[in-house]
């Protein structure tokens, strides 16, 4: 027989007969009967007194917080937007004869901006002229014969209807020939100017589009929770994605919300007397709100109660465990800014999973050290380390 079958058959040997005594050996302990003899926990236990064992207080890390003051704001993504923009239309048909601007200058209200041809216009003006003229003599010379009785009380009337009728026709006649020249409403920039010279322009065509951008507005969506918060007359800031930043008010808030987003337009009204913001640019809206009181912490600190409320487990007086539902109002900076706790509070940092309310427990400040039994008569008093 070959030497490694021999092998083979003491090392099958070797290990049967090592599993056949039933001792296990792991880093260098037995579990046979001596060993087990001599270990500790073969030691008799029945002398322990269970209570003692139950009664002695989970520990958990606390620290005693107290609130201060938020200088909140609300941010908000926007754009800006010319407070006007209006299409200058043509109120009577023709041709264009002169365009008095170019795109992009500064006009003030009253400016001329385009001109049409008058053509008939100033010859119906002298025939509405003429008419009137010759009603006013009709109408006269009626008036002084009914006087004498020698004219109809009808015929007067109608001589009045007939000067009415001609007063109109000359002052519509006017209108219209003041009509072929249109003038700016509003000091603004002259944005696009589809009308050329020659163009022929019919009522509501459009000759110049005019922009208005002092103030200009930086507007907004906000959602129904913020809205709330916000009042007009407020101040604010705007961060332009030009560098731009730039102050301003809140002039308008929407008394409604758009049905599709659920949300209420806000504009800041910013003063650009140099023209430097333009329409349509992004922007960061900054304002301001009114300072709160709050706590603030890390939030791995927050936890859940059985119903899904979000709170944080404190402790009270006794050393007796409370759950405590806050608001969340925010994050910076890696922490969570939350109202609805006492202005001092005790709450657990570590160990706040694993305990429930009404439970005594053993606090440990943060330090390391056994904090002392928590009163209700200096609980007030207690230290206030914040972050």
């Amino acid at each position: 027989m070959r030497a490694s079958y021999l092998w083979a058959i003491l090392i099958t040997l070797a290990i049967g007969g090592w599993l056949a005594s039933g001792q296990v050996i792991i880093s260098g302990q037995g579990d046979t009967e001596a060993v087990a003899a001599t270990s500790p926990e073969a030691t008799d236990t029945s002398q322990a007194d269970p209570a003692v064992v139950e009664d002695v207080p989970f520990k958990v890390r606390v620290r005693t917080i107290s609130a201060i003051d938020r200088e909140a704001e609300l941010k908000i993504r926007g754009r800006t937007e010319a407070e006007q923009r209006v299409n200058l239309r043509a109120q009577t048909p023709g041709l264009v004869e002169e365009i008095a601007v170019e795109k992009g200058d500064k006009v003030a209200a009253g400016d001329v901006v385009c001109k049409l041809e008058a053509g008939s216009r100033q010859a119906h003006i002298l025939r509405a002229r003429a008419g009137l003229a010759q009603a006013e003599l009709d109408h006269d010379a009626l008036s002084k014969l009914s006087e004498k009785g020698y004219a109809a009380q009808t015929r007067v009337r109608s001589a009045k209807a007939a000067l009415d009728a001609a007063r109109a026709e000359l002052h519509e006649a006017e209108l219209d020939l003041d009509r072929t020249t249109l003038r700016a409403p509003f000091d603004g920039i002259i944005d696009t100017l589809p009308a050329e010279i020659g163009t022929l322009l019919n009522v509501g065509d459009v000759c110049a589009e005019i922009v208005a951008g002092d103030p200009m507005l930086v507007v907004a969506q906000v959602s129904e929770r913020d809205v709330g918060k916000l009042k007009t007359g407020m101040s604010g800031t705007a961060r332009l994605v030009t560098g731009d930043t730039v102050e301003g008010r809140l002039s308008f808030i929407a008394p409604s919300a758009d049905q599709e987003t659920r949300t209420f337009r806000i504009e800041l009204a910013v003063p650009n007397a140099d023209d430097r913001l333009r329409d349509g640019v992004t922007a960061e809206i900054t304002i301001p709100l009114e300072t709160t009181r709050a706590h603030r912490f890390s939030p791995a600190i927050l936890t859940l109660n059985d119903s899904g409320a979000i709170g944080v487990r404190v402790v009270e007086a006794g050393n007796t465990v409370a759950w405590n539902e806050v608001q969340i109002l925010g994050n910076e900076d890696g922490a969570v800014w939350v109202a609805g706790l006492p202005e001092t509070v005790t709450i657990i940092t570590v160990g706040q999973e694993y305990v429930e309310a009404g439970e005594t427990v053993a606090p440990v400040v943060e330090t390391g050290t056994p904090a002392p039994a928590i009163d209700t008569a200096d609980s007030d008093a207690a230290g206030v380390p914040t972050q």
